[in-house]
This record gives C-alpha cells, structure tokens and sequence, in this order.
C-alpha cells in the first residue's frame, strides 16, 4: 500500500488557515512548498479521494489534485516536512539537522516520530509562544497531553525547576523519554501514563500548567487545574481553533481564572491565565 500527496493551491490569505485545516484532518504535517503549494499526504487512494471531497467545501478558489508516492519507509517518513522553528530564546529543532544558533537561543532537539507535537502544529506553536512568556526560572510545570514531550521539555529550557508530562499513550511515552534524553534534561522533565483527570490533584501544586487538548477536556480539566495551581500559579490552554475563543472565555471567567494574554496561530487558538 502507497502513500497519497493532495497538492493543495490557495490564495496567500488562506494559507495559514488550510494548512491547520489539513493537519487536523490528516493527522500529518502539511510541507509549503516555494510556490505557495501546500502538500498533505494520506495513507491510502480513498483518503486522498475523500479530502480531495472535502476541499471542495473550502470555496471555489481552493484547488487540489492526488498524486501516488513512492514507496517509503515510514518508520522514518515521519521526518517529511519538519524544519527548525524559533520561538525567541527557544529553537526547535529535528534531531537530525544540522543547526547553528543564534547568540542566546536555547535549542531543543526533537524526533516526534508518531507522537503528537513537532512544532508544526499551530496549536503547539501558539502554546509555546505564551510559554516563553509564561514559564518563570524555578517553575514547576505540569503538561497535559504531552505527546512528544516538546512542552515539558521546553519549559526545561526554558528555566523550570521541574516538569511531569501526563500522557494516555504509553507509546507516546517512550517517545517523549527518548527525547529528553536527548535534551539532557531527564534530571528535571519526568512522564506519567495515565488520565490527566486523576494524576494532576496528586502531582501539584505547579506554578504552570499547560493543557494542549481539546477544548471538551479542557473545561472537565478546570476544577482540577485550579485546585493544583499555586496562588498566583499560571495557566496555558490551547488545542483549540479560533472560534472556540467565544465558548473558552466564559468558562474561564467561571472557573476563577484572569485571562493574561491570547494569541493565535494558523487558525489556533491560546490562552495563557492566571489563579488570583
């Protein structure tokens, strides 16, 4: 069984936006070519004959064609499309390029392999974002849904003390552990299997927690993370699209929660806030 590129075309404007709309549908990295091509890559000829369906929803000036690839191996394919990011003072980076910092950037080394969290996502970007802006020296940091660990070993780099990721995914785990291996920070970032809603009253109390997940999870999660913040204790929520900004915000306000700063990222939403 092959692999399917969808080569997708679309004005600059929409970009942005329909690349987050390929990853959430495809579960895979979207590469943007120099052209302005946005390429997305499915497991099988009906996945690619569906999306092609789909796109077609997205408005007359979005044009897409399916073309078969070669057979790849991939154990390694997962590489395809992945590329140094900065966020500030942090760089992400794949383990396997060649990068040379910049005066003052902290590089964080990364193979996601088939967890979550490469730094492709607009919802991982716009969380570490607010976490060079969040994350204080001497933090203790809890991340929900950590996938391939980027987020609690960002925060490593980023100067905290000491930070648990919590993860359903066993596999995820191990991916996570291997790659703060590679970080060298196993001494400071540590990963619990298990339900989010059970482990965070007995991991805290943090001074941050950070919930990339789904907008549902986040609000069952309220209480839970209130309760495990330090007074004063910080929040990062994300995994949501844009429009659920309207939904997010009140159930904030109710769950006793000041919102900081907001921002957004290929069509994903972030919120960092605040326990008074």
């Amino acid at each position: 069984m092959n692999w399917w590129a969808v080569d997708v075309q679309a004005s600059p404007g929409r970009r942005e936006a329909l690349a987050a709309w390929l990853v959430a549908h495809t579960g895979q990295a979207v590469e943007e070519r120099e052209d302005g091509t946005l390429v997305s890559v499915v497991p099988d000829v009906t996945a690619a004959e569906a999306l092609l369906g789909s796109l077609t929803e997205q408005g007359t000036d979005v044009r897409a064609s399916r073309r078969e690839l070669d057979t790849i191996d991939w154990s390694t394919g997962w590489r395809y499309g992945l590329a140094p990011r900065s966020f500030g003072p942090l760089a992400v980076v794949p383990s396997w390029v060649a990068y040379r910092p910049n005066p003052g950037e902290s590089v964080l080394l990364l193979d996601p392999e088939t967890a979550f969290g490469s730094g492709e996502h607009g919802s991982t970007r716009a969380a570490l974002q607010l976490m060079v802006e969040s994350v204080r020296t001497g933090d203790s940091v809890l991340d929900l849904g950590s996938g391939s660990g980027i987020l609690s070993i960002a925060a490593a780099r980023l100067g905290a003390a000491r930070a648990v990721g919590i993860e359903l995914d066993a596999e995820a785990i191990l991916v996570a552990e291997r790659n703060a291996e590679r970080n060298r920070v196993t001494d400071r970032v540590g990963f619990v299997a298990g339900d989010a809603r059970l482990l965070v009253p007995l991991l805290g109390p943090a001074d941050l927690v950070v919930a990339n997940i789904l907008r549902k999870v986040n609000v069952e999660l309220l209480p839970a993370i209130r309760d495990a913040l330090k007074p004063g204790g910080r929040a990062i929520f994300s995994g949501m699209e844009e429009g659920e900004a309207a939904l997010f915000r009140p159930e904030l306000a109710d769950g006793g929660f000041r919102e900081l700063r907001a921002t957004t990222d290929a069509g994903w939403w972030a919120v960092a806030v605040e326990r008074p």
